[in-house]
């Protein structure tokens, strides 16, 4: 009787011992599957950040000048001349309102860590045509037909020196990262003095980067 309870014991102690090895190895299970996939998401986001990282596009309107006169500011403060065929336009002339053939700069620049390619630049709701410099091109003097020759055209000034405006040579308009540039818009239509009129710059990525300029006025 004594042997038998005591068989009846061991029988009892295992069957209580049973599930809790089961519950361990259960647990055991789990903290190796949740480890391989924690090491396997972090090297995964990680990969996708850096991949992903040349890819932004941050363009900035940082300000613009649409006065009516004859020499217009551009982003480092030089000056180039806002005279402006075609020959119908009389040399751009100051306090007439802005009319077409005349010019405005719009200051932008490129806080992203990707060069901003431009597929489109709108003022007002027309689409202008990208002109680029050549080797030697620089802008003083608008009154001669030279590199913006007709409305509806755009150009990319990089920076002024003593009164000169060089102009990028790339075959396509393209901001670097970090670089300050104004975009130079012959205009396609007369404007009001007052009125608000749209500028809209897309990239090849399809980012889209929307200001506001404000014809007759100076700003940044």
């Amino acid at each position: 009787m004594t042997k038998l309870q005591s068989k009846q014991n061991k029988l009892t102690s295992r069957r209580a011992v049973a599930p809790v090895i089961a519950t361990l190895l259960l647990v055991a299970i789990a903290v190796v599957g949740g480890s391989i996939v924690f090491v396997f998401s972090q090297g995964f986001f990680s990969s996708a950040q850096i991949s992903g990282a040349p890819q932004i596009e941050s363009l900035q309107i940082v300000g613009y000048d649409a006065s009516d006169v004859a020499n217009l500011q551009i982003h480092d403060g030089g000056l180039t001349d806002n005279t402006g065929p075609p020959a119908t336009i009389a040399d751009g002339v100051q306090n007439n309102g802005l009319q077409t053939g005349e010019r405005i700069a719009v200051y932008v620049v490129n806080q992203g860590v990707s060069q901003a390619a431009l597929t489109e630049v709108r003022f007002g709701g027309a689409v202008y045509t990208y002109q680029p410099g050549t080797a030697v091109t620089d802008l003083d003097d608008f009154a001669a037909d030279t590199l913006l020759g007709a409305s509806q055209e755009f150009a990319i000034i990089t920076r002024g020196t003593a009164g000169v405006a060089e102009v990028s040579i790339n075959p396509t308009a393209i901001i670097e990262p970090g670089q300050q540039a104004t975009i130079l818009l012959e205009l396609e239509q007369d404007v009001q003095f007052g009125r608000d009129m749209q500028f809209k710059l897309t990239t090849a990525q399809g980012a889209v980067f929307v200001g506001t300029v404000v014809a007759g006025q100076q700003s940044g």
